[in-house]
């Protein structure tokens, strides 16, 4: 549980620093000063490994993301879809300990929350084409 609330502020971080345009370093700071809710619900130290892994890679992440596309362009996909999949896809590509599957899953749980059920069907489909060339 813990794991999965530290992943959905990864991906509420990486959101505002999409509409925001503020720097890592801003948005963690940020957070750690703000942040009142209680620590032991979160891992900070793993919100701030997939918020950076995803700012300081998002290039290669988004390569990838675009691999798996078809008929359509990043610059189509919705704003929350588009971090969702980028937090996903840094999980698999980058942190070792989170198996393609669970970043998959939790991926698709974001997006229930967070968007529509047509875009829950996108998002896996992608990120299953995205785990196929990954692993």
């Amino acid at each position: 549980m813990k794991r999965q609330k530290s992943r959905e502020k990864a991906m509420e971080l990486l959101f505002s620093m999409e509409l925001s345009k503020n720097s890592y370093e801003e948005t963690i700071e940020t957070f750690v000063e703000d942040y009142e809710m209680d620590l032991k619900t979160i891992d900070v130290d793993y919100i701030k490994t997939v918020v950076r892994t995803v700012t300081f890679e998002m290039k290669k992440i988004d390569e990838v993301i675009e691999k798996a596309l078809v008929n359509w362009k990043l610059d189509r996909i919705s704003k929350v879809n588009l971090t969702i999949l980028r937090l996903a896809v840094g999980e698999m590509m980058f942190i070792d300990d989170v198996p393609g599957r669970v970043a998959i899953n939790e991926a698709v749980e974001l997006t229930k929350k967070y968007s529509d059920d047509k875009s829950c069907s996108f998002v896996n489909g992608v990120l299953d084409k995205v785990l196929k060339e990954v692993e």
